[in-house]
């Protein structure tokens, strides 16, 4: 069983606003006000919608995740992953929470593939090694239980984030 959820992580750099899937997840303040970094990106390439769809939902707990559209992204959905409050911190017991409960609303609408960015490491300042292993026990945990999901994507923006990803997640696949 354990070699079927490891078929279905992919680890690769790239542009997470490009990503053909169901959802990309949004590395999010709990306000849901989309500032820089890859929220800024999600934005930007994905029009007002997503921001307007946003401030009728928000805000939220720290540690969870809401989804709105994709606006003009290829990816239908944004899930928004509250991990810190604008201007804030991430700490690893609210990285944890917020990316279980994306992976919940990803199965709960019975999505099939989703993408991350490493949420946190960006102005909220969690350390990527730590991200990574964080993230990919959660990861772990959901698709050894019941989902939807086949495809759960890590999508990094440069090489040396990759090749931690790449590292740590080897420490949290058994």
């Amino acid at each position: 069983m354990d070699i079927d959820w490891r078929s279905k992580v992919i680890i690769r750099q790239g542009d997470l606003t490009e990503a053909q899937v169901d959802a990309v997840v949004n590395a999010a303040n709990n306000d849901l006000l989309l500032g820089g970094g890859v929220a800024g990106a999600i934005r930007a390439k994905g029009g007002p919608a997503i921001q307007q769809e946003c401030n009728q939902i928000g805000p939220i707990k720290i540690g969870e995740a809401a989804i709105t559209s994709g606006g003009n992204l290829p990816a239908r959905y944004v899930i928004h992953a509250a991990s810190m409050r604008l201007g804030g911190r991430t700490t690893e017991p609210n990285l944890r929470e917020a990316t279980r409960n994306s992976l919940l609303r990803a199965s709960e609408k019975k999505l099939e593939s989703i993408a991350f960015p490493a949420v946190g490491t960006g102005i909220a300042g969690f350390p990527l090694d730590r991200c990574a292993e964080v993230m990919g026990a959660e990861v772990r945990d959901h698709l050894r239980g019941e989902t939807t999901l086949k495809r759960v994507e890590f999508i990094l923006f440069d090489k040396p984030a990759l090749f931690i990803f790449q590292h740590a997640f080897g420490k949290v696949a058994d």
